[in-house]
């Protein structure tokens, strides 16, 4: 008994001290942002030691893409230690609702741009989520600052996996291409908006449905998010189409014209749905007027010849000994045609007056 009991022991602590070496590995593959480099000779590495990062940056040769991931502390920690960015760059990273914009230090370039994707979680089809994506461009490096969701940068992963075409065209090329994966998320969304406003203007000048005035706020809601962030990033790609900076060549900045084009035709379409559901909402709150209208004319209208009845039954209601007619045995139906007859010119008077 003794000698089993020993031997569970150390059992149990070999597969302790297992499973610590397991969480190491673990913890240290984390530090390790994913990355590319293509070095002069045109030969492409992939996952490179962090500690190779300052030698290359300051040979300032060939092509270096690192990715941070912001949920992982050690890899953000080596934007201030191993990059030496500046730490007001460092702490707009951090900040999830951050002001987009670019802003060029001794070096490089910083840079902020709000994505958006669809929030496939939830049963609402025009549920989305925005966050922020930076980027930080030097002459021969581009390190880019994620969240867990990147649409921008996911493709381009996966473009630079497949080929390393576009690590032979520089890090600002590389810098273009996930900015233009991350603008390019939007058009779907648009593409939505388009739509939606299609089935509203069915659902109020068709069908006039009663729920259709809630979801004209809550869209006409999201277009106004939408455009919230889309807005403020004119300026942005402006400037990196136009303005000159020493880490981002002339024959790069045309590329970002295409972005900020593509920026532009958002913002005018997002303009042009804001005033499509305002109108229809007019549109929708008219026709509940004029509905309602129609409705408090045709209450009047009976009122009006409900009149005569009213009046003649209470006159002969009344408790007199002597009543005219009283004592006709036709008195009823006398009395019943007056009433009739009164209604009949009611209704003839209105209609002439064009209320009926």
């Amino acid at each position: 008994m003794p000698k089993r009991g020993s031997r569970t022991y150390r059992l149990r602590d070999s597969r302790v001290v297992q499973l610590t070496d397991v969480e190491r590995a673990t913890a240290e593959s984390r530090a390790i942002p994913r990355s590319w480099y293509r070095d002069p000779s045109g030969a492409v590495q992939e996952n490179i030691d962090p500690r190779e990062y300052p030698a290359i940056i300051a040979a300032g040769t060939g092509t270096l893409w690192v990715d941070i991931d912001l949920e992982q502390g050690a890899q953000v920690a080596l934007l201030e230690k191993l990059f030496r960015f500046h730490p007001l760059a460092v702490e707009d990273t951090l900040s999830p609702s951050g002001r987009v914009k670019v802003e060029e230090y001794p070096g490089y370039l910083f840079t902020v741009v709000r994505a958006v994707r669809f929030m496939h979680e939830t049963n609402d089809p025009y549920d989305v989520e925005t966050f922020n994506l930076c980027a930080f461009l030097g002459v021969n490096y581009l390190v880019t600052v994620r969240g867990r969701h990147a649409p921008g940068i996911d493709g381009v992963m996966d473009r630079v996996s497949r080929s390393h075409d576009l690590m032979d065209r520089g890090a600002a090329r590389l810098l273009h291409a996930v900015l233009d994966g991350t603008v390019d998320a939007y058009f779907p969304i648009v593409d939505q908006l388009d739509a939606f406003v299609d089935g509203i203007e069915e659902r109020v000048f068709v069908t006039f449905d009663a729920e259709a005035l809630r979801d004209i706020f809550a869209f006409k809601r999201l277009v106004l998010q939408l455009r919230r962030h889309l807005a403020p990033q004119r300026e942005v790609f402006s400037v990196l189409s136009n303005r000159p900076s020493a880490v981002l060549p002339p024959d790069a900045q045309l590329y970002f014209r295409d972005i900020y084009d593509h920026v532009i035709r958002l913002n005018e379409s997002l303009d042009t749905y804001r005033d499509l559901l305002s109108s229809t909402m007019d549109s929708y709150l008219t026709q509940v007027s004029n509905r309602l209208g129609a409705v408090s004319k045709g209450l009047a209208a009976l009122g009006a010849i409900s009149i005569p009845f009213v009046v003649i039954s209470g006159m002969w209601g009344m408790n007199f000994q002597y009543m005219p007619l009283a004592d006709d045995p036709h008195g009823f139906w006398w009395m019943l045609g007056i009433q009739l007859g009164l209604g009949g010119a009611l209704i003839w008077i209105l209609r002439r007056r064009g209320v009926l």
